[in-house]
């Protein structure tokens, strides 16, 4: 099973229009207010850092160059070949790999699981954009990434995160400027129930080890100069010893 045409062309063609540059998009925060604090409750559930670590959803690559210098081997995967050209444009020193996966493809994630062997995967807002159906595939992919020695951390927004969302978009001015070409491509998040997440992490084989909540930080601002901010939760998860 692989995504839809639809989903595919539509983070191709959102990717396509964004402009250069880290910040560029809505939720391309700067790392020290994403992936380092998110590091923070990872890291001490690694079993073993050494391990590839994928960057799962990667996007422009800006997440993925922060974990290039913190770990040995990084990947950067992405649906869009056109978001991969963002990330590779961003990092000409090659400090991250950069490949085209479509997580949902069981025979894509095989193939890079037969490549690199278990890893520690990172996930940020991956899951809530996926369509229903792409859902449960995502998490047997992860399952099928960490192997038996990786961990998973995926922080998602949490349902709270939509009534935030629903009232940027319909506001009197309309939606922020980086929110609107992400309605304008179709890529609404879904309505994922938070206690479904460690529902499909169970159903893929995979055990919760830890999850908290932290605000999920976008490059978007209030009128009132506030920095906007999604409620989300974080999980870390991966097979039990």
């Amino acid at each position: 099973m692989s995504v839809t045409s639809r989903y595919r062309d539509a983070w191709e063609s959102f990717w396509s229009e964004a402009p250069e540059g880290q910040g560029a998009v809505f939720w391309d925060a700067e790392p020290m207010l994403t992936a380092g604090r998110h590091l923070a409750h990872f890291e001490p559930h690694l079993t073993d850092p050494g391990l590839p670590l994928i960057d799962l959803g990667c996007g422009n690559g800006t997440q993925t160059r922060y974990f290039a210098d913190r770990f040995p081997h990084v990947v950067g995967a992405d649906l869009s070949a056109a978001a991969l050209g963002h990330a590779r444009h961003a990092d000409p020193a090659g400090r991250a790999v950069y490949r085209r996966l479509d997580a949902a493809d069981k025979a894509e994630t095989k193939t890079l699981h037969a490549e690199l062997g278990d890893a520690n995967v990172y996930v940020r807002g991956v899951l809530h954009q996926c369509e229903p159906d792409d859902r449960r595939p995502l998490a047997d992919a992860l399952a099928a990434l960490v192997g038996e020695r990786g961990r998973a951390f995926l922080v998602e927004p949490s349902q709270a995160a939509r009534t935030v969302l629903t009232g940027l978009a319909q506001g009197p001015e309309g939606p922020p400027a980086k929110l609107a070409p992400v309605l304008r491509h179709g890529l609404t998040p879904g309505a994922v129930p938070d206690e479904a997440i460690p529902e499909y992490l169970a159903a893929a084989g995979l055990t919760v080890l830890a999850s908290g909540e932290l605000p999920l930080i976008t490059t978007e601002y209030t009128p009132d100069g506030a920095r906007i901010e999604l409620p989300s939760t974080w999980v870390v998860a991966g097979r039990r010893a």
